[in-house]
């Protein structure tokens, strides 16, 4: 009666948890699950009465953890507590697109989190060019993946995460048809010209659905066009009346974007089409992307503030006169930008999330 062939086995995804069913024969395949698209090695192994059993056969606690503990490197920190971040500066050094001051933001930035929110000296991966004794603190694209692996995994409710990334960033169109202004946003790792740039979907798959209830977790980016560039479903923009108002950016309901339950804001140094840049005035020892200093200012000038104030705090900031030195990309990818994108001449503070709150009551805090 029924189905009478060999039995279909079940496992579950490494990367966001979610089950998957094996085909019934062979040693090992491998399975790619229909929710994040992501694929899982599956291993068999002969039990008694020569029949082919799947291993494991029970899911991890946490979807990704332990097969993100096997590829992370020896000497990434293991972070024990609720608090961790990580924090990559790209200066590009030697480059005709080389920048200024993203080493100075990732450290202003760290002493942010720990002086003002606690985060432990062991749960802030740095990564930059300034790290060159280790390798694994490069930021590459392949060490960026990694770094943002070892911020997800194990992550329960009660765990208060930070993304903070300072350097170039560009658009490429969609292919797709998921976005709504036809362009995807990327970030633009030490070696993207060779590996690649990390597009806004890859680093949704990474770092916001795993996400599950309880946990938080906050994008600070400081880069050109990145605006929606965790590529989160509601984007807070400024009215014409003066007020911030969410838009669902979701165009294609079937596919998420969100988190398995937890939260996930973005807060970034402009919009899709505009570029960012430095705060002018300071001799390069000093030199900070406008969006992180604006950003660092609005939070300790008031402590327990929202993120409606906040943004407004961001934006007269920048207005205020900083940033003269443009973050554009010179050569070939800054030539395709300039022609295909149109820029305003002041940048405008992003807000992004998975879920809509209100943005004038609910308090900021990592």
């Amino acid at each position: 009666m029924g189905n009478t062939g060999p039995p279909r086995t079940t496992s579950w995804c490494s990367h966001c948890g979610a089950g998957l069913v094996a085909p019934p024969t062979g040693s090992s395949s491998s399975v790619r699950c229909a929710l994040c698209r992501r694929v899982t090695r599956i291993e068999r192994h002969r039990s008694v009465g020569n029949t082919l059993a799947l291993a494991p056969r029970s899911p991890p606690r946490t979807a990704p953890s332990s097969v993100m503990r096997r590829e992370l490197p020896a000497g990434y920190p293991e972070a024990r507590g609720k608090k961790r971040a990580v924090l990559v500066g790209v200066r590009y050094t030697g480059t005709e697109y080389e920048l200024r001051g993203t080493v100075n933001d990732v450290e202003c930035m760290r002493r942010l989190l720990r002086d003002q929110f606690g985060f432990p000296s062991d749960g802030i991966l740095v990564l930059t060019e300034e790290k060159s004794d280790d390798p694994y603190r490069m930021p590459t694209r392949e060490n960026l993946l990694l770094a943002m692996r070892w911020l997800v995994e194990d992550c329960d409710a009660g765990h208060s995460l930070v993304f903070h990334f300072s350097g170039h960033g560009v658009q490429k169109l969609d292919t797709v048809g998921d976005e709504v202004d036809g362009y995807n946003e990327a970030l633009c790792p030490l070696d993207f010209e060779e590996k690649g740039k990390i597009l806004d979907d890859e680093i949704n798959d990474t770092i916001v659905r795993p996400l599950g209830p309880g946990v938080k977790l906050h994008a600070i980016i400081d880069t050109c066009h990145s605006g929606t560039i965790l590529d989160l479903p509601y984007l807070c923009r400024l009215s014409r009346t003066g007020y911030w108002q969410w838009e669902n950016h979701n165009r294609q309901p079937h596919k998420p974007k969100g988190t398995r339950g937890g939260l996930a804001i973005s807060i970034s140094g402009c919009n899709d089409h505009q570029k960012s840049a430095d705060s002018s005035g300071f001799p390069e020892s000093a030199a900070i992307g406008a969006m992180t200093d604006s950003f660092i200012k609005a939070v300790r000038s008031e402590p327990g503030t929202t993120y409606g104030r906040l943004l407004s705090a961001m934006r007269g900031t920048i207005r205020d006169g900083h940033g003269s030195g443009r973050r554009l990309l010179p050569g070939r990818v800054g030539s395709f930008v300039r022609k295909m994108i149109a820029s305003s001449s002041v940048q405008e503070p992003q807000l992004c999330s998975s879920e809509v709150f209100d943005i004038y009551r609910k308090p900021f805090l990592l």
